[in-house]
C-alpha cells in the first residue's frame, strides 16, 4: 500500500488538530543511551557523470582558461567542495560509464579518441578528463574515488587491466604505462563498481543473467598485495525486490556492496514536474514521494538479510535526489534544472532516513554534483552558485562518521489533498568531535512546529544552531542573487534541565549543536 495512503488512514482516525501556532508541541526524544552503528561519511558521497556540464565547465575548464583554476580544475567548484568535506566521488556513471573505454581517456590529450556521448545530449566528448583526470581530483578533495567499470560493452580483460593500471605499484607493463602518463606511484582505489544498471542502459538484463557476469566479472578484480577494494554490484532499480534477492542469492560471495537507485519525481517519467513555480500539491507530493526511500531501504535490507544475517555486504544508495523536468532553453539531454528550498528538505529528510538504516546503509551519491538534477553548486561562465541542498550537506557535514542516535518523534501530520506525512522529521548523532548534533525538519510550509526535545543519555549545558529557510517554497540561488538561501544563526532553542524546547519556522532545517 502505498505510504500517503497510510499516513492518511491515520490521519482521518487521529482526532481534529488546529493547525497553528499554538497546536500541541511536537515531542522528539533522542536516544543517548542507545547509540547506533556510525553514520558511514560515505553517505554523503557525490555523482558525477559525463552528462551535460557536470563534467566540463563544472569540473574541469582546461589549465589555459581564463576561469581560476587549479591544473584546469575550476578553482572555486574545488574550494566549494572541500568545505562541504566530500568523502565519496562515483565516476565516470551512470549509465556513460556502461560504453566508457579507460584507454581512450590516457595518454596525451590531443591523441584521445573523440567520440559521441550517446547517451546524453549526442556531444562530442573528447576525453579530457580521463583516469589521471579523475583521479588526481579526487586527491585534490580529499575524497575516495569509486570508480564504475564498463561491463555493458566492456570485457573482463579490459576491466581487470583499468584496475591494474591504476593500482599496481610498480614492475607490470601497465604500471611503466602509467608512469609514462605522468603518475608513478598507483592511487588508492577503495571502491570500485561492477557496472552500472546491468538491468537497463547497462546491459538490458535478467538478474539471473546479471548475477552470473557480476561473479564473473568480478573474478579477475584483482588489488595488489596489502590493497583492499568494495567490489559494488549493480543494484536494483528502486522497489525491484526481485532483482536484490536474485543477486544476492546467486552472487553475494562476489562483492562487499550492493547499490539501489531511486529519483524523487513528483509526477513520472514523461512528465516529472518543474523545478520552480509549484504550487503546494506539488510540495507536498515530492516530500511524500522522497520518503519512499524509508520503506526501499528497509525492504531491500530484509532480503540482504536473509543471505547475509552478519551484514558483511553493505547497502549503497549510489544514485538518489530529485528529478524534474530539465530548464526551459537547456541544452536537450543535459538534466540541467534549478534547486529550490524544497530540494533541501528533500536532503534533510533523505539523511533522517538514511540514520535509520546506519547498520545496513553504509554508502549514498548523490545525483549529481554540479550542474545536473539535484547538483550541490550551479555554474554559468567564470560564476557559480551554491544550491540549498548544497547548504544541507553543509550542516549535516558533521554527521559524517558520528555515532547515531536513536531519535523517536511523535508529530502531527502535516496533509496537502492526498499527500500526508509527519511535520517534523529528525536525527541525531554524537559527532566525531564529542558534540551531539541533531537535524530537525518542518516540512509544513505553513505553520510553525514547536518541538520539546527529550535527551536521554545526553548531557548539555548550551546549545547552538544554523537554520535554512526562506519566504517562498520554491526560493532558491541564482547567479545574480547567489545568497537568497543561505544558512544563519538559529536561537530558536533553549536547553533547561535536559529537556530542549525549539520553535522551527515553517517550511524549515535547523541542525542544532549540544554542548
Amino acid at each position: 500500500m502505498k505510504t500517503w495512503l497510510t499516513a492518511l488512514a491515520l490521519i482521518l482516525a487521529a482526532p481534529a488538530v488546529a493547525q497553528d501556532a499554538s497546536a500541541p508541541a511536537e515531542t522528539v526524544t533522542v536516544h543517548g543511551d542507545r547509540p547506533a552503528p556510525k553514520f558511514d561519511k560515505r553517505i554523503f558521497g557525490q555523482f558525477a557523470e559525463h552528462l551535460g556540464t557536470g563534467i566540463y565547465g563544472g569540473i574541469w575548464v582546461g589549465k589555459g582558461s581564463r576561469i581560476p583554476n587549479v591544473d584546469g580544475y575550476r578553482r572555486d567548484v574545488l574550494e566549494a567542495l572541500k568545505a562541504i568535506r566530500v568523502p565519496v566521488v562515483r565516476w565516470p556513471g551512470g549509465c556513460f560509464a556502461d560504453e566508457y573505454h579507460w584507454r581512450e581517456g590516457i595518454g596525451a590529450p590531443s591523441k584521445r579518441k573523440v567520440k559521441i556521448n550517446t547517451n546524453w545530449g549526442g556531444v562530442t566528448e573528447d576525453n579530457a578528463v580521463g583516469t589521471h583526470e579523475f583521479m588526481n581530483y579526487s586527491e585534490m578533495l580529499g575524497a575516495e574515488p569509486y570508480v564504475s567499470g564498463n561491463v555493458g560493452n566492456g570485457t573482463p580483460s579490459e576491466m581487470a587491466e583499468w584496475v591494474e593500471y591504476m593500482t599496481s605499484p610498480s614492475g607490470s607493463s601497465l604500471a611503466r604505462e602509467r608512469a609514462a602518463n605522468g603518475r608513478k606511484t598507483p592511487w588508492a582505489l577503495p571502491m570500485f563498481g561492477i557496472g552500472n544498471e546491468l538491468w537497463g542502459c547497462g546491459g538490458n538484463m535478467r538478474p539471473e543473467y546479471a548475477a552470473d557476469v557480476t561473479r564473473r566479472y568480478s573474478t579477475f578484480i584483482k588489488m595488489p598485495e596489502g590493497q583492499k577494494v568494495m567490489k559494488i554490484a549493480s543494484g536494483a532499480n528502486s522497489e525491484d525486490y526481485t532483482w536484490t534477492d536474485v543477486m544476492m542469492r546467486e552472487a553475494a560471495r562476489a562483492f562487499e556492496g550492493i547499490g539501489v537507485h531511486y529519483y524523487t519525481i513528483p509526477y513520472d517519467w514523461k512528465h516529472k514536474g518543474a523545478a520552480t513555480g509549484f504550487d503546494e500539491d506539488q510540495w507536498a507530493r515530492t516530500l511524500v514521494k522522497t520518503t519512499k526511500m524509508e520503506e526501499l531501504i528497509a525492504r531491500h535490507a530484509a532480503i540482504m538479510d536473509k543471505y547475509d544475517p552478519g551484514k558483511r555486504v553493505a547497502l549503497l544508495v549510489d544514485e538518489w535526489g530529485t528529478w524534474y523536468d530539465q530548464e526551459p532553453g537547456s541544452h536537450p539531454g543535459f538534466l540541467y534544472q534549478q534547486n529550490s528550498l524544497r530540494d533541501a528538505l528533500v536532503a534533510s529528510l533523505n539523511f533522517d532516513i538514511f540514520a535509520r538504516h546506519t547498520d545496513r546503509l553504509r554508502g549514498a551519491n548523490v545525483a549529481q554534483m554540479v550542474n545536473v538534477l539535484q547538483a550541490m553548486l550551479l555554474t554559468d561562465g567564470n560564476r557559480m552558485v551554491r544550491t540549498p541542498t548544497y547548504w544541507v550537506f553543509d550542516l549535516y557535514k558533521d554527521y559524517q562518521d558520528g555515532i547515531v542516535l536513536p531519535v523517536e518523534v511523535q508529530s502531527r501530520w502535516y496533509a496537502k489533498n492526498q499527500w500526508v506525512l509527519k511535520a517534523v522529521s529528525a536525527s541525531a548523532v554524537r559527532g566525531t568531535d564529542g558534540v551531539v548534533h541533531m537535524g530537525l525538519t518542518n516540512v509544513d510550509p505553513n505553520q510553525p512546529a514547536t518541538v520539546s526535545v527529550k535527551l536521554e543519555g545526553v548531557t548539555g549545558g548550551a546549545v547552538g544552531g544554523r537554520i535554512l529557510t526562506a519566504a517562498a517554497m520554491d526560493a532558491h540561488n541564482t547567479f545574480d542573487t547567489p545568497n537568497a538561501v543561505v544558512p544563519v544563526a538559529f536561537t530558536g532553542a533553549a536547553l533547561a534541565g535536559g529537556t530542549l524546547r525549539v520553535t522551527l519556522p515553517p517550511k524549515s532545517v535547523v541542525m542544532l549543536d549540544i554542548l
